[in-house]
């Protein structure tokens, strides 16, 4: 039967009894109002371990000043239906004075990898995924932790911080998931009035036309981008914060479409900031050419 905790003990404690009979553990880091993308990470967590934790933590440090932390959706209710039906043993749901204590003070920062893409526009966000994932492992103490594609550049600053700081975890990134037009599922898709859902396909035509260009061998990015951004522009409700293609290791512009390239775009209609991407490993590629 699936638990619901609130505190870091009671969490430490469940966790240490699991381990102590030789089970595996996966962890499913989110800010809850899952979605079927969530459901698709608690899956594989299942699959892959004998215990699964879904963290539901809207964390507010790393949401800045003039953006959605208040209004960001919430239903544990429902989160908890879904986490039980997919196989979760645990919803970890602590309050933020749990996670953060009076006089908080120590953060997990990160150069050069958040200095592109979404780091540009929201400056504290992945200090803030950063530190509050890095505190989700060290109390978890998870065997692997699970992140969806979607987040791409969260998922690389992710698997770098786990590398750098030596955290004996296996981070596992799990695909998009979709809604039959296209859109990739979110969270904030709520936000969205019915004219801007329609519009929002675009960004989902746009990863299509990206990738087409770059099968077809088009091999200068700012010519893959600047079409893929005549598109989003031709729809009126959006409006693009960025479309970039970087070096998906290192986060950094290219001018070549070649090695392990990461194409991501944000784009806001109304309310809603969105993102997606596309993730191509030219180097297989190159190879055989």
């Amino acid at each position: 039967m699936m638990v619901i905790l609130k505190t870091i003990d009671e969490v430490r404690k469940q966790v240490k009894a699991w381990k102590k009979e030789g089970l595996s553990v996966g962890l499913v880091p989110t800010m809850g109002y899952l979605h079927e993308g969530h459901q698709s990470l608690i899956q594989k967590s299942v699959e892959q371990n004998d215990r699964t934790v879904v963290s539901v933590f809207v964390n507010p440090m790393q949401f800045g000043p003039n953006e959605d932390l208040e209004s960001y959706p919430r239903d544990l209710d429902a989160d908890a239906k879904l986490c039980e039906a997919t196989g979760a043993d645990m919803i970890f749901n602590p309050e933020p004075s749990e996670m953060y204590a009076e006089g908080f003070c120590s953060y997990v920062n990160m150069t050069g990898l958040p200095d592109a893409l979404c780091g540009l526009t929201r400056p504290v966000h992945f200090k803030g995924v950063c530190t509050v994932v890095s505190k989700l492992f060290h109390i978890v103490t998870p065997d692997r932790a699970y992140f969806g594609q979607k987040d791409a550049q969260q998922l690389a600053i992710i698997m770098r911080m786990v590398m750098d700081l030596n955290m004996d975890i296996e981070i596992v990134g799990c695909p998009i998931i979709r809604e039959e037009d296209g859109l990739a599922k979110s969270s904030r898709n709520i936000y969205l009035t019915p004219e801007e859902r329609k519009a929002a396909v675009v960004l989902s035509k746009a990863v299509k036309l990206g990738q087409k260009l770059v099968a077809d061998g088009e091999k200068d990015a700012k010519t893959v981008v600047d079409k893929m951004k005549a598109l989003i522009s031709a729809e009126p409700l959006a409006d693009i914060d960025y479309v970039e293609m970087v070096n998906m290791d290192t986060m950094k512009a290219i001018d070549r479409v070649e090695g392990h390239i990461l194409c991501a775009m944000a784009v806001r209609f109304g309310k809603a900031r969105l993102i997606d991407n596309f993730i191509i490993d030219c180097r297989n590629v190159d190879k055989n050419e």
